[in-house]
């Protein structure tokens, strides 16, 4: 509830009718056993995540939620899109413009840009 707000919630329920053992999976070992170690805050977490999505590419609807969950945690709008754009030379023009696309989205939903 701290990071994804009821997206977690969501996201068992989607699951409900077909795999509903998916749904409690990613979220108990995502958000509960991975964001609860130490060493990281919820916002560096939340830039590796949005990195580690870009760089995979066809991630888009996760990288959504993650966007989301970057500006739930504090991250600013600018720290989104750097962190996005340092990918390019190490995935890409493709990937990184379709994360970027992405941000836009949300920002736009948002009302940040």
């Amino acid at each position: 509830m701290e990071v994804d707000g009821e997206g977690g919630s969501r996201v068992i329920e989607s699951l409900q009718d077909i795999a509903p053992d998916l749904g409690k999976y990613v979220i108990e070992f995502g958000f509960g056993d991975i964001y609860s170690r130490e060493g990281l805050d919820l916002k560096q977490r939340q830039l590796v995540t949005i990195s580690s999505l870009t760089t995979q590419g066809g991630c888009e609807p996760q990288l959504i939620v993650h966007i989301n969950t970057a500006l739930n945690v504090g991250l600013s709008p600018q720290e989104i899109i750097e962190a996005i754009m340092h990918c390019s030379p190490y995935t890409g023009f493709p990937r990184v413009l379709n994360a970027m696309f992405t941000s836009k989205r949300v920002l736009e939903e948002r009302e940040l840009l």
